[in-house]
């Protein structure tokens, strides 16, 4: 292990375009810009020692560090949110990379640090990700959920929009357990450096999703349960929605 292995730097990819939500990072939810919520969050995360938002845009760098917060001008020609997060580890140092998502405003830290723990007990990982037990039957068979299904030590074997494992024999009980990727990553740096450099294949272009090209190249993705149900923000509506959840978490507390 290096010594820098217990730096951990998490990496909020925030991209101004969007088809469905234009300049989506910013739009405000509770009075806050949607990525402030998120970097507050991710603070609370115990095992992060930084945040940087990777932009390709001045107005969300501005608006980041308007709040406190700490933001780059990435190459606005990524194809994915980890090829951005690739750009950020060639030029700033740290042990382990947290990629999270920029629209999803109520991240959960302590999934955020369960991920971290399973890169810093077992040296031999080098992704890692997090899933949750899938319990509303019709989200099986949705395409907009990604599926994971994972070997004995949980790693990944396969992501898929399709219901896997799917269930053969209906006329007996069987008790099938389905998970749901959450999409949220951890790497070493010199895994995720060689991102960019890795043939897309067959596999990613089929269920068009990034992660399937760690695996097509021989990768492993150790796979982190938890109870956190990813809420991203697609389009406006869903911003109402979030604003329902924050109220609600707030009464709670």
């Amino acid at each position: 292990m290096n010594s820098n292995s217990g730096n951990v730097l998490a990496i909020i990819p925030a991209r101004f375009g969007s088809s469905r939500l234009p300049g989506k990072p910013l739009a405000s939810i509770a009075g806050k810009p949607m990525i402030q919520h998120v970097v507050e969050r991710v603070r609370r995360a115990q095992l992060v020692k930084s945040i940087l938002v990777a932009t390709d845009d001045e107005r969300i760098k501005r608006a980041v560090e308007g709040f406190g917060g700490q933001a780059i001008l990435t190459r606005p020609d990524h194809r994915t949110g980890t090829d951005r997060v690739a750009e950020v580890a060639a030029h700033v140092d740290a042990g382990i990379y947290v990629n999270i998502q920029g629209d999803e405003p109520l991240i959960d830290p302590a999934t955020v640090d369960a991920v971290v723990s399973a890169m810093l007990e077992d040296v031999s990982v080098q992704i890692a990700a997090p899933c949750a037990a899938i319990t509303q039957p019709n989200e099986i068979m949705d395409p907009n959920i990604v599926k994971v299904a994972r070997d004995f030590d949980g790693n990944s074997l396969y992501f898929s929009r399709a219901p896997i494992p799917w269930v053969r024999d209906t006329k007996t009980t069987v008790a099938a357990r389905h998970w749901k990727h959450i999409g949220l990553y951890a790497f070493r740096r010199d895994t995720l450096l060689e991102f960019p450099t890795l043939p897309p294949g067959e596999l990613e272009h089929i269920e068009q999703l990034e992660q399937l090209r760690w695996l097509e190249n021989g990768f492993r993705i150790r796979t982190v349960e938890t109870d956190y149900d990813a809420v991203s923000v697609d389009v406006p509506a869903d911003i109402e929605r979030v604003e329902k959840l924050l109220r609600e978490q707030r009464g709670a507390s």
